[in-house]
């Protein structure tokens, strides 16, 4: 079984922090984001077994980073995909600001989804799903996904058993490390959001 798994975000790109990129096509790393994940790298002590991705260009940029260090392929999983953020994608935050449905999805991301989009409950059950698949893997000691900040807070939600509700208690920062320990029991998370030195 998978007895370490990795889940790392991806690397600063140019739009953070400003438009709601989700499953925008074309969102790239930026230099910042290229060099912390290439410290990124070198911070994970044990080789990994093997390395995985969402589809989005963002995040095939940073584990291919991390996969030529450890000298291992990149395997894409639709699984660790973004949310879908249906008609909210590549809009500002300052555009959605005002937007009542904004404040709701932010105050009830268990009940709540975007417009056209999927729901927090939706991509939570993905996520951990692929994640008990390979704790299930006996030929796997170490495993790093790499992935978004809501498919990482919508597992480490699910692993901390706590609800949906409070995923803003869990900061999941550009190219840190949040980490689990699989065994036959379970998952215990053993790190989160370990950010990756200056």
């Amino acid at each position: 079984m998978a007895g370490i798994i990795h889940l790392v975000r991806h690397g600063h790109h140019a739009l953070l922090g400003r438009v709601l990129c989700g499953r925008m096509k074309g969102v790239e790393l930026d230099d910042l984001g290229c060099e912390e994940m290439a410290r990124c790298a070198g911070t994970i002590a044990r080789r990994p077994s093997l390395i995985q991705s969402s589809p989005q260009r963002r995040c095939m940029q940073s584990a291919c980073i991390l996969a030529a260090h450890f000298r291992l392929p990149v395997e894409i999983v639709a699984a660790l995909d973004e949310l879908d953020y249906g008609e909210w994608t590549g809009r500002s935050f300052d555009e959605l600001a005002p937007d009542p449905r904004w404040s709701r999805w932010n105050g009830r991301r268990g009940t709540s989804r975007p417009p056209g989009g999927e729901s927090m409950r939706s991509l939570q059950n993905r996520v951990v799903a692929h994640l008990e698949q390979l704790r299930g893997d006996r030929n796997l000691d170490a495993v790093v996904v790499v992935s978004h900040a809501e498919p990482i807070r919508a597992a480490l939600l699910h692993y901390s058993r706590m609800p949906l509700d409070q995923f803003l208690s869990i900061e999941i920062d550009p190219a840190s490390i949040s980490t689990l320990r699989a065994d036959s029991r379970g998952m215990k998370i053993t790190g989160i959001n370990q950010r990756v030195p200056a």
